[in-house]
């Protein structure tokens, strides 16, 4: 068998000015890509009658649909005719659908978020067992970040194939009551030092002062008289918990120096 050297010489040449085309037309394509992202979300963002959260979606899309494109470039460049491609895609669409099983669930349920909206960037939500601020929403993950500035990432389908608790749907206050026994003579400084510390917490709605009332005689025995002192403030329901657990530690501490 004869190897001809000057056809040897000319196919390495083709092939490694392909391999660098091809390269070349990588570098491009990403770029490309990434500019027609920002290109999106900057021009969706301009209207603000667009949800950011469409918005994000969109503009991972056409980044995406650009790379798909540069890929079929890139196999034609080197002679794989993308129809034989397709045909041979076609004939084991079966077990590629089997391996990306999950992959394309999570894509089908992003489109279902991005059509739904059951929450928005910024929203406050619980969703597959985290709770976190919406960040972003992908084609194929949702990012939340938690309370303690944490990076949560969740695939689609399991947000959408779970219970969402959105505690931004709603966004009006709502009230928090807090009742205690105390002794009538220390009631009057408790109440004082318990509305120091809510005034001083930023999830107290500012638009309504919270206030410490007594709002009932427990004892009336004159040597150790025990009252009901009651705190009531308005709060966002996603702080109400934490908000009635600091006037209870706060309360007891107070009560335990006392």
């Amino acid at each position: 068998m004869t190897i001809n050297v000057d056809t040897l010489k000319a196919s390495l040449v083709l092939y490694g000015l392909n391999a660098i085309y091809a390269m070349l037309l990588l570098a491009v394509g990403w770029y490309l890509s990434g500019a027609l992202q920002r290109f999106v979300t900057r021009v969706l963002g301009v209207t603000h009658r667009v949800d950011p959260l469409v918005t994000l979606f969109v503009a991972s899309v056409a980044r995406y649909a650009v790379l798909a494109v540069v890929g079929i470039a890139v196999l034609q460049l080197f002679g794989i005719q993308t129809a034989s491609l397709v045909a041979v895609l076609g004939a084991t669409s079966l077990a590629i659908g089997l391996a990306l099983q999950g992959t394309l669930s999570n894509l089908a349920a992003g489109v279902m978020l991005l059509l739904f909206r059951p929450f928005h960037i910024g929203d406050d939500v619980e969703v597959a067992g985290k709770a976190g601020k919406v960040k972003s929403l992908s084609l194929f993950m949702t990012e939340l970040v938690a309370p303690d500035n944490t990076q949560i990432l969740l695939p689609n389908g399991q947000v959408w194939g779970a219970a969402i608790i959105n505690h931004s749907a709603y966004p009006g206050t709502g009230e928090i009551k807090v009742a205690f026994p105390v002794r009538a003579g220390a009631a009057n400084a408790l109440a004082d030092q318990i509305l120091k510390e809510l005034r001083d917490d930023p999830r107290i709605d500012d638009r309504t002062a919270p206030s410490v009332n007594v709002t009932k005689v427990i004892a009336a025995d004159p040597a150790a008289p025990v009252v009901e002192l009651t705190v009531s403030a308005k709060v966002k329901p996603s702080d109400a918990d934490a908000i009635k657990q600091r006037v209870l530690d706060h309360a007891s501490a107070l009560l335990a120096a006392a």
